[in-house]
């Protein structure tokens, strides 16, 4: 086990100021105390592992939540826009670009010497309609997509080169079963949509690190797909530096050992993030949920069991899930280099509305007061044993 001497000699302080005051037989325990009214943050506990990262929301990204901007500023040392980069929201209309919500995020992550995080530039699921039509609504020649392509990633990592230190280039491209997802992008340019987006993204800023990302990536077919899709294409010599996982967990799903494998397979072929972690402890609709956000279901009272609040077992399941998934990442934190959590506190989270809208769910490390869950000193824990 490697030495970190930051990480324990806060500890070993306390451990000879209580043996000065209150003799041996007390100095452990005056430590434990002190310790645990002093804890080290998460970034700190972690720091030799990997980075530790979060989402940040409109209302963070101006302001309007300054609480939980200074857990962000406390605890995470790398972040990631929820929405405001993607290519909906930055390019509406086409050649009508608007940076503003985007240019305060990476201002906020540049003043607190963050590690930044691009998310995402290549998506089917919030790409403005104009991208795959022309001025009659016809569909749009492969010629025309790919120059729209080059231009919306030509203008949104030129402008935040050197800045953004890494992008989802293209998001939730292969379907469970390992093959291409029929999007608009495919359709139109077949696979190629994925080679042209990480090649004109490396050509713009080639010190950015480039990410495939998708969810349910501990599904052995879709672990296949990426596999052969990402093998293939750092073979005709495209860049792609790594894969995310989306981390979109719940009590019983996904399978730890299927995870680890993919941790192995992707790992194999890169580094590797979980790049959108979250433990959801309600029900799911349909098994393992994943993250296909166009699929939603009707609001039911036993699709909401913990309104007011999560019943003592429950929230000892959760603390124990989150921490078996963390001990995972840290046994191969040789090839992880980044866990981000998707968003802050609870009541930011997606999850209270999908898959099903107005449910109470609790799947962040903070509650909807910004106070830390005991989770958070589980992982520090884990973090310092390391």
């Amino acid at each position: 086990m490697k030495f970190r001497f930051k990480k324990h000699v806060q500890i070993f302080c306390f451990c000879l100021f209580g043996s000065l005051i209150f003799g041996n037989d007390n100095a452990m325990a005056q430590a434990d105390y002190a310790k645990e009214i002093d804890d080290p943050s998460l970034k700190e506990a972690l720091e030799d592992n990997f980075l530790i990262g979060t989402a940040l929301n409109v209302w963070q990204i101006t302001g309007r939540q300054p609480e939980a901007i200074e857990i962000v500023k406390q605890h995470f040392n790398s972040i990631v826009a929820e929405n405001v980069m993607k290519s909906s929201r930055i390019q509406p209309r086409e050649g009508d670009f608007n940076f503003e919500l985007a240019d305060q995020f990476v201002e906020f992550g540049e003043e607190n010497d963050m590690h930044i995080h691009g998310h995402t530039l290549i998506w089917h699921s919030q790409a403005p309609d104009w991208f795959f039509v022309d001025d009659e609504g016809e569909t749009v020649s492969p010629e025309v997509l790919k120059q729209r392509m080059k231009d919306h990633i030509t203008a949104v990592v030129g402008r935040y080169k050197g800045r953004v230190h890494s992008w989802d280039v293209v998001n939730e491209a292969i379907e469970d079963d390992g093959s291409y997802r029929e999007s608009e992008f495919f359709k139109i340019l077949g696979d190629d949509f994925v080679k042209l987006a990480f090649q004109y993204t490396h050509e713009v800023d080639p010190e950015a690190e480039l990410y495939y990302n998708d969810y349910s990536m501990a599904n052995p077919g879709k672990r296949a797909g990426v596999v052969k899709m990402v093998k293939e294409l750092q073979e005709a010599g495209v860049t792609i530096h790594g894969i995310g996982m989306q981390g979109h967990i719940g009590l019983n799903h996904p399978d730890l050992t299927e995870f680890e494998k993919s941790l192995e397979a992707y790992g194999a072929l890169g580094k590797v993030v979980i790049s959108e972690l979250d433990l959801s402890v309600l029900p799911s609709p349909w098994g393992d949920a994943g993250a296909e956000i166009s699929q939603n279901f009707d609001y039911d009272d036993k699709m909401n069991p913990f309104p007011n609040g999560l019943p003592e077992e429950v929230e000892q399941q959760f603390t124990d899930r989150y921490a078996e998934f963390f001990k995972l990442f840290l046994k191969h934190q040789d090839v992880i280099a980044r866990v981000t959590l998707w968003g802050v506190n609870d009541g930011h989270s997606w999850k209270n509305n999908w898959p099903v809208r107005g449910r109470t769910d609790y799947p962040l490390l903070f509650d909807r007061q910004n106070n830390p869950k005991p989770v958070v000193k589980e992982i520090i824990r884990l973090g310092l044993e390391g």
